[in-house]
């Protein structure tokens, strides 16, 4: 793989090609990370993580039955994660092929309709795939099985957008995964913040755009999951600069929205407090707390009763549903500030949690992973992750990360 850039800065931020490119893969890569730290955990409480496994605080096998939205095989290595990473991969390889179709001199932006019909090409060519599975054997059958489940709930709201049937459309975005507020822009949405480097607003219009299986206020937060991850490309990217962001991109007018206004700005405070209030939990405080320190904890007795402050008022805060948008925006929000934007912590952080650890620290680590780059996430799990997502999952990060550089620079 050729990664011998120049040195052109890109869009007025700074970035030279190759710097461009350590922040690309360095998101795709810190996404993959949270991904596999959240894997083996999925779904648990904070109570069983602790019982299970202590302090989880790296890379563990993926002891767990495979499943369509899982992983796809029995006891994968660690490193291997589930959905979150697949549909990174899937929506590159739909951008790639929006960037085909674009005349010289025209700028990118992808197309809904592309989108939709995309996503039927990928499902009809998994439901020919559980057709033609030869043989007998179970094992076989069932694989192809997941495969296409993963995309069914997809494909029953993409194909009647296709076909302009705003009544089937309507009708299947109500029943998505059961008609909850789920998380669906939140998994591919990153990619999209990757398109547009530097560039928060272009890259929430593109995510809001494609944000076809979004209901109510989560389609504002895949549009806020692009943008954060396009701001974070910012050489000199801060809290404030998230912030920021949160305050002011708002193309779609959500800050005027009636009676509630922006949840997704309403979240952000409500991260901002419950952070604030965790800090002010002092060595004196803990006293009256009883509590003990995980096997294995890495930190401080403060630090964890600091953290169990913060996980007690995110419990007060959840919803229903773990894979709920608002939950996972929430989570993410809180994890970035109370991490301080390091990316360690904040994987920790999130995977301790539980919940749905792993979409929240795939969105978190696609966030840090931009703002930091791939050169400083931590040694051991990054070239790890690379090794199993390539070798086992037949997911090639590196050459994904390249492929869409060279198209965000205008070379494919």
């Amino acid at each position: 793989m050729d990664t011998d850039y120049t040195e052109s800065d890109y869009q007025d931020i700074g970035l030279t090609d190759s710097l461009l490119y350590d922040k690309i893969l360095g998101s795709l890569v810190g996404s993959a990370i949270g991904d596999a730290m959240g894997a083996p955990t999925e779904m648990w409480s904070r109570w069983d993580i602790g019982e299970e496994y202590g302090h989880v605080d790296g890379l563990d096998l993926v002891l767990r039955e495979p499943s369509p939205e899982g992983p796809w095989d029995f006891n994968l290595p660690p490193g291997a994660g589930t959905d979150d990473t697949r549909w990174k991969a899937l929506m590159i390889n739909f951008v790639l092929s929006e960037h085909d179709l674009i005349p010289d001199g025209t700028a990118f932006q992808p197309e809904p309709r592309r989108f939709a019909a995309y996503l039927n090409g990928v499902y009809k060519r998994s439901v020919r795939d559980l057709k033609e599975t030869a043989g007998l054997e179970p094992e076989p059958f069932e694989d192809n099985m997941r495969r296409l489940t993963w995309l069914q709930e997809w494909a029953r709201v993409s194909r009647p957008y296709v076909e302009d049937d705003i009544d089937g459309y309507r009708n299947a975005l109500s029943r998505f995964y059961g008609g909850e507020m789920a998380c669906g822009g939140m998994l591919y949405a990153p990619v999209l913040g990757l398109s547009f480097p530097g560039r928060p607003e272009k890259a929430y219009a593109a995510a809001y755009d494609l944000g076809l299986f979004d209901l109510g206020y989560a389609r504002d937060i895949t549009g806020m999951t692009a943008a954060l991850t396009a701001a974070a490309f910012a050489p000199d990217a801060t809290t404030d600069t998230l912030a920021s962001v949160l305050r002011d991109v708002d193309p779609e007018g959500f800050f005027r929205s009636r009676l509630l206004g922006r949840v997704a700005y309403q979240q952000y405070r409500q991260a901002r407090a419950i952070v604030r209030e965790a800090r002010r939990v002092t060595e004196a405080d803990m006293e009256e707390m009883t509590f003990r320190l995980p096997d294995g904890y890495p930190h401080d007795s403060l630090t964890f009763a600091q953290t169990l402050k913060a996980y007690e008022l995110l419990n007060k805060a959840k919803q229903d549903a773990p894979f709920h948008a608002g939950e996972i925006h929430l989570i993410n929000l809180t994890a970035l500030l109370f991490s301080n934007l390091e990316f360690q912590s904040a994987m920790e952080f999130i995977t301790n949690y539980g919940r749905d650890n792993d979409t929240v620290a795939a969105v978190t680590g696609s966030i840090l992973g931009a703002m930091h780059g791939y050169s400083q996430l931590p040694r051991d799990q990054r070239e790890l992750v690379v090794k199993v997502n390539r070798e086992v999952l037949g997911i090639d990060l590196e050459q994904l990360g390249w492929e869409l550089t060279e198209a965000v620079l205008g070379r494919r």
